[in-house]
């Protein structure tokens, strides 16, 4: 069964489950909660479930990482505007993964395999070790399970594994850049102030400056993407005012 908008394939509650590494009767719990929406009903009364519902089960389980009780959980996913898609639901996971210092666990393959939401193949783990998500120690993995998941997202992206891997290095030269540029600004305005109000500044800033960046990058990529398709029209002859159109319209 496939979801009417995005086309791409359902998840029973079993499924969905496993995805997410947690029971069936936690994902009940969590409906019940009002913290997953309803799955869609399809024949035989069986609930169907999204990417949506996916990335929500991942925004919860980090905001449990930051130490968050249910109730909490509860005011922060109510405060969320309504109908956000699972790629907005995963920018708000990243935000909040970002307030966190870095967490590295040792995990054994059947700890990964629960974590990632899925079994992985030898090539999967040593695509993550080559992505820096995981490295070998010994028969268990270092795991940076602050990357993990979408370390296995991308194991499914339609790309070469040198294109990710390129893209992961133009990401963190970038990335490294803007921290730079933004710590010296920061910095400086910050510069005539004792110790302790730098500290509480940082913290405070820390979240909203990923926000920041996450949405500008966003909307940077967007328009980037649009240029790039609309500039494959115009190199097929597309562009209004170009050798196809005709000699029967005047010039402008």
């Amino acid at each position: 069964m496939t979801t009417p908008d995005t086309e791409e394939p359902t998840l029973t509650i079993d499924e969905l489950a496993a995805r997410a590494g947690v029971t069936v009767r936690t994902v009940r719990f969590y409906g019940t909660k009002g913290l997953l929406p309803p799955p869609a009903i399809g024949p035989r009364r069986v609930g169907h479930y999204g990417r949506e519902h996916l990335a929500r089960l991942a925004l919860i389980e980090e905001l449990q990482h930051q130490g968050m009780t249910l109730a909490a959980i509860e005011r922060y996913l109510g405060q969320l505007p309504p109908g956000l898609t699972a790629h907005d639901l995963a920018l708000h996971r990243a935000v909040v993964a970002s307030w966190a210092p870095d967490t590295v666990e040792t995990l054994g393959r059947e700890e990964l395999d629960r974590r990632a939401g899925r079994p992985l193949s030898d090539e999967e783990v040593d695509r993550l070790a080559a992505m820096d998500v995981l490295a070998r120690d010994g028969d268990a993995y270092r795991v940076d399970t602050g990357l993990l998941r979408l370390g296995v997202e991308l194991l499914d992206v339609p790309l070469s594994h040198e294109t990710v891997l390129a893209a992961r290095t133009a990401l963190l030269d970038h990335s490294r850049a803007a921290a730079r540029d933004l710590s010296r600004l920061l910095r400086d305005a910050v510069a005539e102030r004792g110790t302790r109000d730098v500290k509480s500044l940082s913290a405070h800033m820390h979240p909203l400056v990923v926000q920041a960046l996450l949405t500008t990058f966003q909307r940077s990529l967007r328009e980037e993407l649009r240029a790039w398709l609309d500039g494959d029209g115009e190199e097929d002859g597309e562009r209004p005012g170009g050798a196809d159109e005709g000699p029967g319209r005047p010039d402008r």
